[in-house]
């Protein structure tokens, strides 16, 4: 680790960064690596910048640069990215040496603080995940530089996408009118993975009770009464499970279209527009809320619904599921989560009032801050234009797939897929620990765009493809990102936020299970009000008007 790395570097050592995480640090690459790169504490010229910057193509620079990235590092990724092969490729065609220093993502939080409050910090943070107050925070102070022009200049392929999406470019946009992060966007066209979990029934079981797929709630009803009455699996007892989750609040929000609610997506998953006012509406305690908790609190009250559903963890969620117990289930994947082949994905279901809406449908923008460029970074047009490559085609190509004759091939149909090495390994690794010395994006948390023709994640397997394809023509047409509050109504919002959604959750959780009678209904409501609703509400309505002038 060179350069002016070693003071930041050390402050993770002085938080007692674990062994492992050092050994895993990239060696190299610091800005003072280079004889053509400024000395430590010193920074090139713009016209010096300019110069060496070739503003299309590549290599990005005519003579090396190096570049220090703070990187969050999830579980089973490389612990060194000098050694994975998308990133030693792109070094020699981009003429930019990164010097990754990878952090855990479990420790990223603390960490990232830690360094950014000595003051000697790295040219970009990678992967870290700054949410909106924090880029709002270390913008206003310059920490973080506005990215709004060199996006502009730079960036051809995500200004592309911004133009294409102007809902991106809104909800990147802080308060301020800058543009402080490079986002992680999902491919508007890639409906399966803007859907995320989705309902899925048993194939085999729904033949053999010689039904119909169900196209109501009603019918999903008499589905999961038939499973709860039948041995489907054959072993002499009624063990089945009609419908299994692990997230109660997850399945509230894929039902919640069937309701008429969450009309806008689920990035603001309290708050949508009332189609009887035209204006903000808080949903927990809206009627149509209270319906719908009373049709699950039916099928927990009658065993249709798992009586594990507030205590299974996922990874006991996904043993338990593997047993083929489950009649329906929430859930991303069976295939990829379970190896169940025998699932095939819900209709959107049509409500008690005759609504059919799929509400639960994530924005494009999928995070704001994953990459920002520091004020210490002395090359940020090279920067913007290294991180803009991954949002073009070819380089969203080698981010998911790697390199074309070692892990990924063409196949006869033009298909871009892995190699044989990788699906079928003949170590017996499986996808993610097969990949892992091409590329880096299992576990999330990446800037880029995720596209359907590169991700191969359970969401484009042909069963999730073709459970979004019926669930398509029912999704909300109007999705928000995530709605932006200033420094000043951060603080506010956040102890409101975190007290009332605290006792909606925790109430909406009694509601279903009956341990709280739905006569306390009125006084649910009266105690969100009570715990300022109002002031609540009107930060919410503050940052919409922000968002529709933006």
């Amino acid at each position: 680790m060179r350069g002016y790395n070693v003071k930041w570097t050390a402050a993770l050592l002085t938080a007692a960064m674990s062994a492992s995480v050092l050994a895993g640090c990239g060696g190299g690459g610091g800005n003072g690596g280079s004889e053509n790169s400024p000395a430590p504490g010193e920074s090139a010229s713009p016209s010096e910048n300019l110069a060496n910057l070739n503003e299309s193509g590549m290599p990005i620079v005519k003579e090396p640069i190096n570049l220090t990235f703070f990187t969050g590092k999830p579980t089973g990724n490389s612990n060194d990215y000098r050694e994975v092969r998308i990133w030693q490729e792109y070094a020699k065609m981009s003429n930019i040496d990164v010097d990754f220093q990878l952090v855990p993502t479990g420790n990223v939080s603390e960490r990232k603080n830690l360094v950014l409050s000595g003051g000697d910090y790295p040219d970009v943070f990678y992967r870290a995940n700054f949410n909106n107050i924090d880029l709002i925070k270390y913008g206003s102070q310059g920490t973080f530089i506005a990215l709004n022009d060199l996006i502009d200049q730079y960036a051809p392929n995500l200004k592309k996408i911004m133009d294409e999406n102007p809902d991106i470019r809104k909800g990147m946009t802080m308060p301020d009118g800058n543009i402080y992060g490079l986002p992680l966007i999902y491919d508007a066209d890639f409906t399966s993975v803007l859907l995320g979990t989705k309902l899925w029934y048993n194939k085999d079981w729904l033949e053999a009770l010689g039904m119909e797929e169900p196209q109501t709630l009603d019918e999903f009803y008499n589905y999961l009464v038939a499973v709860k009455n039948t041995d489907l699996n054959g072993n002499g007892q009624l063990d089945e499970v009609p419908l299994g989750s692990n997230d109660f609040k997850d399945l509230l929000n894929v039902l919640k279209g069937s309701y008429g609610l969450m009309n806008r997506g689920w990035a603001n998953p309290n708050v949508d527009i009332d189609p009887e006012t035209g204006e903000l509406r808080y949903i927990p305690i809206s009627d149509r809320m209270k319906e719908l908790l009373e049709f699950l609190n039916k099928l927990y009250s009658e065993g249709l619904l798992d009586q594990e559903v507030f205590t299974l963890g996922s990874a006991e969620f996904y043993a338990k599921g593997v047993e083929e117990v489950f009649g329906a289930m929430l859930i991303q994947s069976p295939e990829s989560l379970m190896g169940l082949t025998n699932y095939a994905g819900f209709p959107v279901l049509e409500g008690p009032h005759g609504d059919k809406m799929m509400s639960k449908v994530r924005s494009p923008l999928g995070h704001t801050g994953p990459f920002v460029i520091t004020d210490k970074n002395p090359y940020p047009e090279a920067t913007v234009r290294w991180m803009d490559y991954f949002y073009g085609e070819e380089g969203n190509k080698m981010f998911f797939m790697g390199i074309e004759g070692e892990s990924h091939v063409v196949n006869e149909n033009g298909e871009v897929e892995y190699t044989e090495e990788i699906v079928n390994n003949p170590q017996g690794l499986n996808l993610d620990q097969a990949i892992q010395k091409y590329v880096i994006w299992p576990g999330g948390g990446y800037p880029g765009i995720v596209r359907e023709q590169f991700f191969k994640g359970g969401e484009s397997l042909p069963e999730s493809l073709e459970a979004a394809e019926k669930i398509k023509p029912y999704m909300v047409e109007e999705v928000w990102p995530a709605f932006i509050f200033t420094i000043e109504e951060s603080d506010r919002f956040n102890a409101l936020h975190s007290d009332i959604n605290t006792y909606v959750e925790e109430m909406q959780a009694k509601f279903i299970s009956g341990s709280a009678p739905f006569s306390e209904w009125d006084n649910f409501v009266n105690t969100i009000k009570r715990m300022g609703l109002d002031d609540y509400m009107s930060l919410y309505e503050a940052a919409y008007e922000r968002y529709s002038n933006n």
